[in-house]
């Protein structure tokens, strides 16, 4: 595994209000992958785990939802870590459309 890629998300929406818009529209990111799908999800409090599975490669996601901030957290496979820097550019474009 290579070192995570981290995001923060600014938000105004409350807790609860940016929970509720991740969970209508977080398989949005699994596009991150080509061919990318979620296999897996479950909340744990204010915490969105879930798996993109795509490529025949596996990154384990966290998406930890706070007041005023959603701090997301994506764990790469070793063959995804070359493009580390891209997908890092495609999740804080298209992350904070989930709060929209």
């Amino acid at each position: 595994m290579s070192a995570p890629i981290e995001v923060d998300i600014p938000h105004q929406l409350g807790t609860a209000a940016a929970k509720e818009r991740i969970g209508s529209g977080f398989g949005k990111l699994a596009d991150f992958v080509p061919g990318g799908a979620i296999t897996e999800h479950r909340w744990e409090g204010d915490t969105l785990w879930f798996t993109v599975e795509g490529l025949g490669q596996r990154v384990s996601a966290q998406l930890d939802v706070g007041e005023r901030n959603v701090h997301c957290t994506f764990t790469l496979p070793a063959f995804l870590a070359m493009f580390s820097d891209k997908i890092r550019a495609k999740l804080e474009r298209e992350a904070p459309k989930l709060l929209e």
